[in-house]
């Protein structure tokens, strides 16, 4: 079984989800259930039908969440340091092409949001910059073509 890398704040937001869907989601899907089914015939009874469908995409959410939670690495951020980028940095970029500067710091696949500069240990460019130092240039292939980055800065926070 392959370990899911995560921040602690990622594991804490799993957590919280999973526990939102099982205390409080469930047994309000299953309140529906049976109202819907007090309605009578089940065969033409959209409510129910409803009910069911979203009952159906809870305990499957539920499940994903206790296999990632399973399987979670969770790698304390305090304790990394160094020079070369790796899971956990914060690092700054520029592009060479535009002058335009980036930041992202390199999360697990489950916390990536790229509009708050968190990538995914497992894109393109998190993959690209993995091992690099600050002056290095890499190279990312992206829907655009290739594109260079240099390394300004790299940071654990």
């Amino acid at each position: 079984m392959e370990k899911v890398p995560m921040t602690p704040e990622g594991f804490a937001k799993l957590n919280e989800e999973l526990k939102q869907r099982t205390n409080v989601d469930r047994p309000r899907i299953i309140d529906a259930i049976s109202e819907a089914r007090a309605h009578g015939d089940l065969s033409e009874n959209a409510e129910y039908h409803a009910a069911k469908e979203q009952q159906s995409l809870n305990e499957g959410r539920i499940t994903e969440l206790e296999g990632l939670l399973g399987r979670a690495e969770v790698i304390d951020l305090t304790t990394l340091s160094g020079e070369r980028v790796k899971f956990g940095a914060t690092v700054s970029l520029e592009d060479e092409d535009t002058e335009e500067q980036k930041r992202y710091m390199i999360v697990g696949d489950v916390e990536a949001d790229a509009k708050i500069g968190r990538i995914s240990i497992s894109s393109p460019i998190a993959r690209a910059l993995i091992g690099k130092e600050v002056g290095d240039s890499v190279e990312v292939a992206a829907p655009g073509g290739a594109r260079s980055f240099e390394i300004l800065k790299v940071e654990f926070i």
